[in-house]
This record gives C-alpha cells, sequence and structure tokens, in this order.
C-alpha cells in the first residue's frame, strides 16, 4: 500500500474543500470520504509519500482558510501495514469503484 494521508473536519463543506485542494496539489488518489458523526468529516487519499505530504498540507491549509476551527486533524502515514487495507479503507480509489 502507498502512504495514507488524513484529514478531519467539522462539516461537509471543509472536507469539500479540503478533498479539493488535496487533489489538485499533488497526484493522489482519494480514497474515502467518510461522516464520522458529530459534524466530523474524514478525506483519505492515498499515492507517493511526497505526494500525499504535499497534499495533505494543501488540504490542511484551505480548510484553515475557511476557518480554524474548521480542521480538526491531519495526519500521514508513510508506509501503512497491509492489513490496514481491510480497517481502514477500501484499496481502491473511488473514481476506480463500480459504485
Amino acid at each position: 500500500m502507498q502512504a495514507l494521508g488524513l484529514i478531519e473536519t467539522i462539516g461537509l463543506i471543509a472536507a469539500i474543500e479540503s478533498a479539493d485542494a488535496m487533489l489538485k496539489a499533488a497526484d493522489v488518489n482519494l480514497l474515502e470520504k467518510t461522516y464520522v458523526g458529530g459534524g466530523l468529516v474524514s478525506i483519505v487519499v492515498t499515492g507517493d509519500v511526497g505526494a500525499v505530504k504535499a497534499a495533505v498540507d494543501a488540504g490542511g491549509a484551505a480548510v484553515r482558510n475557511i476557518n480554524d476551527t474548521l480542521l480538526v486533524s491531519q495526519h500521514v502515514i508513510p508506509r501503512p501495514h497491509e492489513e490496514l487495507d481491510n480497517i481502514i479503507v477500501s484499496a481502491v480509489p473511488l473514481k476506480d469503484r463500480n459504485i
């Protein structure tokens, strides 16, 4: 599995803005958008470590540009264990799924 980048926001608008910035900033794939509950939304991207770091930085900055309080957390996992594929997210990018 490639690196994972995760951003958690308060509200869908901040999450969409974050995902848009991440996808525009670097060559990453969107894996998941998850409604965590309580207004929290998580966005997960994957790609090469450098691209994921750049994407997460851009996504976090985009959310802070809307309102500092909407960014709950951001994190990059450079080399996730292969078993995380089954626990955290689908290993198939959203654009490649038949849903």
